[in-house]
């Protein structure tokens, strides 16, 4: 039983043995889009609102559909009863609370079939020119505090529709966290080309304001988190514009589908902490 696994083309195994053709344009271009999901109790959690996120961001990338719930169900049954993170083990052991937590992610990229450069294939999009795999590990959600720092050289684009899909390309979010750790910080915020806020390098932004919590609207450019619009449909946020530096009283925190963490400070603002982290977090995951 290992702690982590992979499946592509029927296979299964380790993620650092299996294999992508050199072709895939989402090796060589970024052009796919993923979804990560937390397994927690033996289950996927809110897989339905990821699908859709998926779906969705394939679309706007003109690509086919990716795998439908029915196809994804006994595949994930299969990968998460391997990797030991089912409900009821078969083997008894002494595994912890935070070992019962999983993180996958699930790829959809296009395949290189139109040869070298951008250009797509004509014609409608054809699902055999696509490719889906995905992996699962052991994951420990944290709700640990972390230092940010707002990037000064990257930035969200409002206007662009990548923008709105969770696509293979992180080079901007990984140069922005590199940015943050130069300055004695753990984790990097990005303005929008509007100004504002946004989010963070890999997590929503979430900002506790008279006792309200608010987020940046969709116009800035940040990404459609699916914890975030939890919050949305539970009336426990609102959309507001968030500018870097914080007021009197914030509480902040950065929020995704695995972990919650608690903002102590941005940039040289140091930051009043909440303790709210894991139980608004836990709340979110509920259907």
């Amino acid at each position: 039983m290992s702690s982590t696994l992979a499946w592509i083309n029927g296979t299964w195994g380790d993620p650092s043995e299996l294999k992508l053709p050199l072709s895939d344009r989402g090796l060589q271009l970024a052009d796919g889009v993923f979804e990560t999901v937390l397994i927690r109790g033996g289950e996927p959690q809110l897989l339905q609102a990821h699908h859709a996120r998926w779906r969705d961001g394939a679309t706007t990338l003109g690509m086919a559909p990716p795998p439908s719930l029915e196809v994804l169900g006994p595949l994930l049954r299969e990968a998460i009863q391997r990797v030991g993170l089912d409900a009821h083990p078969t083997i008894a052991s002494s595994r912890s609370a935070t070992e019962k937590h999983g993180a996958l992610r699930l790829n959809w990229s296009r395949d290189g079939v139109a040869g070298r450069g951008i250009q797509l294939p004509t014609g409608a999009p054809d699902p055999e020119q696509h490719r889906f795999w995905f992996s699962l590990s052991h994951h420990t959600p944290t709700f640990q505090s972390v230092r940010t720092w707002v990037s000064r050289h990257e930035q969200r684009n409002a206007n662009s529709r990548l923008s709105y899909c969770k696509t293979f390309a992180y080079g901007q979010a990984i140069q922005a966290r590199r940015e943050a750790i130069e300055h004695g910080a753990d984790e990097g915020l990005l303005l929008s080309t509007t100004g504002e806020l946004c989010c963070g390098s890999t997590a929503n932004l979430l900002v506790q304001r008279h006792g309200q919590w608010l987020t940046p609207p969709l116009t800035s450019g940040c990404l459609p988190g699916v914890m975030r619009a939890q919050l949305l449909e539970h009336g426990l946020a609102q959309e507001a514009t968030i500018h870097a530096k914080p007021e009197p009283g914030d509480r902040w925190l950065l929020i995704n589908s695995l972990d919650c963490r608690v903002v102590s400070a941005v940039d040289d603002h140091e930051l009043t902490t909440t303790t709210q982290a894991q139980e608004l977090w836990s709340e979110l995951l509920k259907p």
